[in-house]
């Protein structure tokens, strides 16, 4: 990746491995991934199930369950801090405060037996120090802003009487409660249905305009990334293999990943052709082949994707991918 730093970035990894050590061997979930999210943009990490985002979501995070997970190599740079080296009460005070975050299920995250009101107050209480009454307050300020229709009756509801969407704003409430400077959204509409998926989107993006919060979102969906992203790291068997702004991805993808992966969207006019798909599986990370990961489903590929893997080429300020034929290049 280009480490040139113009005095914007908020995070910064570089180099970073997280393996996972198992009696099938190890497991190489996040095998040199490196990005940068600059203040107030949304990057987008987008990949199939299983090509390390949310390990590598963890891994900034350092919550990697440890055995059998642990990261071997790498920086994670938040704000001029290595986050590696930082202590474990540091890394607590960051977690929530400076750095928040969003998962996919919030019925998972949140405590069933708690209120919400008295889930979102913790967070003021922890890293601000207000009182109970203050604290409560606040709570019922981030719902409204949210947009959840009668803030001060929800606040003393549970988690199971609020609907999946209203659940998903609690925990937008609760993200940026103490206006982080990172929010890592880990598939955060996945389990929405799609009106509801928009809306919270929509509100994600607005919320974090106003405040200049960087977005790393973590999805599979590349109609997610054109609707919130300015830029996208596309992820394969732990690496990322192509890395650029979000318009050239959709006109003039490089990867033959990413290209797979935009002809399997539909599309307006497409009446009732059928979607291309990704022949064949994804490898497991135990078992990489020798040479170019994504070599056994790639259509272009030539006898030297099978005995090295690619390193990254880069195509133009900003565009980076990680093959030996890269395509659209003599649009270029």
């Amino acid at each position: 990746m280009d480490q040139r730093d113009d005095g914007r970035s908020i995070l910064r990894v570089s180099g970073l491995r997280t393996h996972f050590f198992t009696s099938e061997g190890v497991i190489r979930a996040v095998d040199g991934v490196d990005f940068e999210v600059k203040k107030g943009e949304a990057l987008g990490l987008v990949g199939e199930s299983g090509c390390g985002k949310s390990v590598t979501a963890l891994s900034i995070l350092r919550l990697v369950a440890s055995p059998p997970g642990r990261i071997l190599d790498g920086k994670i740079e938040f704000m001029g801090k290595d986050l590696r080296a930082v202590s474990d009460d540091e890394i607590r005070k960051i977690r929530g405060k400076r750095i928040s975050v969003i998962f996919q299920d919030p019925l998972t995250c949140l405590n069933p037996v708690l209120r919400i009101g008295y889930q979102i107050s913790e967070v003021f209480r922890f890293h601000k120090g207000l009182g109970r009454l203050k604290s409560l307050e606040e709570s019922i300020r981030m719902l409204k802003s949210t947009e959840i229709p009668s803030p001060e009756e929800r606040v003393r509801n549970y988690p199971h009487q609020m609907s999946g969407g209203m659940r998903q704003r609690a925990m937008i409430a609760m993200a940026l409660a103490c206006e982080p400077a990172l929010l890592i959204a880990d598939e955060p509409t996945t389990a929405l249905d799609v009106t509801v998926q928009a809306q919270v989107l929509n509100l994600m993006k607005k919320l974090c305009r106003e405040r200049e919060t960087a977005i790393l979102l973590i999805t599979h969906d590349m109609g997610v990334i054109a609707n919130m992203c300015q830029r996208v790291a596309v992820m394969y068997a732990g690496r990322v293999v192509e890395y650029v702004d979000v318009f050239t991805v959709f006109s003039e993808p490089a990867h033959p990943y990413t290209e797979a992966l935009l002809k399997s969207l539909p599309r307006l006019g497409m009446k009732r052709r059928r979607l291309d798909s990704i022949e064949g599986q994804p490898p497991q990370l135990n078992r990489l082949p020798p040479g170019c990961a994504f070599e056994p489903r790639c259509k272009y590929l030539a006898s030297k994707c099978r005995q090295e893997a690619p390193s990254i080429t880069h195509l133009s300020q900003g565009h980076e991918v990680r093959c030996y034929y890269p395509i659209n290049v003599e649009k270029r």
